[in-house]
């Protein structure tokens, strides 16, 4: 067995980082890729609205964004952008995009952008597609919010359309286009993989997971029905399960509301994800420092502990 792979989570890092500088999260990808990590992650709004924080806001700044718990002002940088920046860069280091709002952007803009992102970083692009949770960024984009799921799934056959036919026609409640010719094509043939996951795992997860998914990204410890009725469902395609790429994350303990959490505490979870066959773990850095000089010295720290659970 290889030494587990690391996702360097560079969004939600405004405890160490200040929100208008997009340079250092630039070169903690750069050093990243240097020191042996496998990929980083960004995820995405394009706004957030005064229910963003309606469920409390989380109690220490360090701990994830999740629906409901954020302060509105929370910054997110646009993806895609920050991404080319970074793909211009890198070399070697998979590009995540760890929630891509789908259903607030037009499917044709979008395919076109992440071909482009695609090519640009020749083949390291990997896309996880979602439709949020959050109903006041459906509205300040004039987007349904109760057909978001809809719009997922139109995006997906779109997006595949366009990135392996020339010309392409669709028709559909929502878009219609005939004779449409888009060049260039993605790196990678069929264009970048696409991860799924989410807070539940229900139905259309697991459909789109059979139908187009190359990875399987939950948000927290999925329970076992559900574990098994996405096992049901690929078996049923003829698809296996396990040979979807699973991703894990590492699991920060924090002491107090004011402080960081260890990194062995939350190296302590990665051994039982392993065994349930998750390969890749995400982590975010300003859960474990808190300030950006001490950036390069934890991931020192991280590569060597990951490289020693390898067998």
């Amino acid at each position: 067995m290889t030494a587990p792979r690391i996702m360097l989570i560079l969004t939600e890092n405004e405890t160490i980082v200040d929100r208008q500088d997009l340079e250092t999260l630039i070169d903690w990808a750069v050093t990243a890729e240097r020191l042996g990590v496998d990929g980083i992650m960004l995820s995405d709004h394009l706004t957030l609205g005064p229910t963003a924080g309606d469920q409390g806001r989380m109690a220490n700044p360090r701990a994830y964004a999740m629906p409901g718990n954020q302060d509105p002002a929370t910054p997110w940088p646009d993806s895609l952008m920050l991404f080319a920046a970074i793909a211009a860069r890198t070399t070697t280091l998979r590009l995540f995009g760890g929630a891509i709002i789908a259903p607030l952007r037009h499917p044709v803009q979008l395919a076109k952008q992440l071909a482009t992102l695609d090519l640009l970083s020749q083949g390291r692009l990997i896309v996880q597609p979602t439709v949020s949770w959050h109903q006041d960024e459906y509205a300040h984009l004039g987007v349904p919010f109760h057909q978001r799921g809809k719009l997922l799934d139109e995006h997906l056959a779109i997006w595949k359309l366009l990135w392996t036919q020339t010309p392409a026609s669709y028709h559909s409640d929502f878009f219609s286009f005939d004779d449409l010719y888009m060049e260039p094509k993605p790196h990678r043939p069929g264009g970048p993989l696409l991860w799924f996951g989410g807070q539940t795992l229900g139905e259309p997860i697991a459909r789109r997971l059979v139908e187009h998914g190359s990875g399987f990204h939950p948000l927290g410890v999925p329970a076992p029905p559900e574990l098994d009725m996405i096992r049901e469902r690929m078996t049923a395609a003829g698809r296996d399960f396990d040979e979807l790429e699973k991703i894990g994350g590492i699991r920060a303990v924090f002491p107090d509301d004011s402080s960081p959490s260890s990194l062995e505490d939350g190296l302590a979870s990665i051994p039982s994800q392993i065994a349930d066959g998750y390969t890749t773990f995400c982590v975010k850095p300003n859960q474990f420092i808190d300030d950006a000089r001490h950036f390069e010295p934890f991931m020192r720290d991280l590569v060597a502990a990951f490289a020693d659970m390898s067998v």
